[in-house]
């Protein structure tokens, strides 16, 4: 069912997470609070430890918060069971990690595949080819990850994100793991897809020359939003 026009892909209101160590409870996400509307993109920056990649992977359904309400096109997450919110990833969220994540034993094009196979999709491996090839691949389908370089197998996980055409793609830190001019190539290919599909995306990363790339930053520190180029956006209108 598609969203109201002014319903935003994400909603977060007043998240906290605590988590449990050695040395006590530690407060990862402190009260944060975010609306993206659709087709945006935004960059997620701050320190290692301000919690940036919780918060990517609350979002993503794959981590549960301790308080605070979170809506993923038009979903309230605390109201899905697990079953829900895999359902959630496999047909509206893309996820691009760092370290690819790739199941080593399947094919380039086993891998891509997946979500639509999972899916029930007949078309699943046709899709897939289509979408390899797309992400300039297409000689490599029957290769598995260890037979392809790093930028190879990101470009793998890019195709394997948009093939189920998500309505939100969630980046951590995708270019982490690759040279510089590799990591380019493949940066140039995420926001290429993105713009042709429209996906709403959160790029999280340190570096704040890719963040700029997006048409909002927002930045964490200690659990919390320090800055967002948008509120600040709308706070300087409001002064003009």
């Amino acid at each position: 069912m598609p969203l109201p026009s002014d319903s935003p892909i994400v909603l977060v209101e007043d998240l906290h997470l605590t988590l449990a160590s050695a040395a006590g409870a530690v407060n990862v996400l402190r009260g944060i609070s975010l609306r993206i509307e659709a087709g945006e993109s935004v960059g997620l920056v701050g320190p290692s430890g301000s919690g940036k990649s919780t918060l990517m992977m609350v979002l993503g359904g794959l981590e549960r918060p301790s308080a605070g309400r979170v809506q993923i096109a038009g979903l309230d997450l605390g109201r899905l069971d697990e079953d829900a919110l895999a359902r959630l990833r496999r047909d509206a969220i893309g996820i691009v990690f760092q370290s690819f994540h790739l199941v080593p034993t399947m094919t380039a094009l086993e891998n891509v595949a997946m979500p639509l196979e999972f899916a029930g999709r007949a078309d699943a491996f046709a899709r897939a080819r289509a979408g390899l090839e797309e992400v300039g691949l297409g000689q490599r389908l029957l290769h598995y990850p260890a037979q392809l370089s790093g930028g190879e197998q990101q470009r793998v996980a890019i195709a394997r994100a948009f093939i189920a055409a998500p309505k939100l793609l969630l980046a951590d830190e995708p270019t982490g793991n690759l040279d510089g001019a590799t990591g380019q190539l493949v940066i140039d290919l995420l926001f290429r897809l993105r713009a042709e599909r429209g996906t709403t995306l959160l790029l999280i990363t340190h570096d704040h020359a890719l963040a700029s790339r997006c048409g909002r930053i927002v930045a964490l520190a200690d659990g919390r939003i320090a800055e967002d180029s948008a509120a600040a956006g709308l706070a300087r209108l409001g002064r003009g």
